[in-house]
């Protein structure tokens, strides 16, 4: 390995590495649900990615391990939601190990497909699952959208540097 001008030094690939060079990628922050066997699930995701116009199709990922992947390997549908810089409070709730996440003072309603649709988003989306993908310790779920609504006012929260942010002008 050698150091390239003007740059640190080079690394071998770790999880430290991944880790600190995503920190330095800014993100929008959304929050994945599905409705389980008499409970909803949730969690914060910033893997949101749009794969394809035609058809439409979405991605994002989920720890293997985490709370919410059990209902979500079964589902049919999800939910998917763009948040704004006003809700920093409610992706944290999504993101925290344990939380009531659809207690007060999340707002939410059962919206299509019985999917769980959270109150004043900037976008949101419910999506028939197509694939789920096994990729290390996450698995990488393809999701076909089936309806949504983009009308939300605000502007989009992000994630940099380990923490939530607004946009800046």
């Amino acid at each position: 390995m050698t150091a390239t001008p003007g740059l640190g030094t080079p690394q071998l690939a770790s999880p430290d590495l991944l880790r600190s060079v995503f920190r330095r990628h800014a993100a929008g922050v959304a929050v994945i649900t599905a409705q389980g066997s008499g409970r909803p699930v949730g969690f914060t995701a910033t893997s949101l990615t749009s794969v394809s116009a035609e058809p439409p199709l979405i991605s994002f990922g989920i720890r293997a391990g985490s709370s919410s992947w059990a209902v979500i390997s079964e589902a049919d549908h999800v939910g998917v939601h763009i948040l704004g810089e006003h809700q920093e409070a409610l992706a944290h709730t999504f993101a925290r190990s344990g939380a009531d996440r659809f207690g007060a003072p999340t707002r939410w309603r059962q919206g299509p497909e019985g999917v769980p649709v959270l109150d004043h988003v900037l976008a949101w989306l419910v999506c028939r699952v197509v694939a789920r993908v096994p990729a290390g310790d996450h698995r990488i779920v393809l999701a076909e959208v089936v309806l949504g609504d983009p009308s939300g006012a605000g502007r989009p929260l992000l994630y940099h540097q380990g923490r939530f942010n607004g946009l800046r002008d």
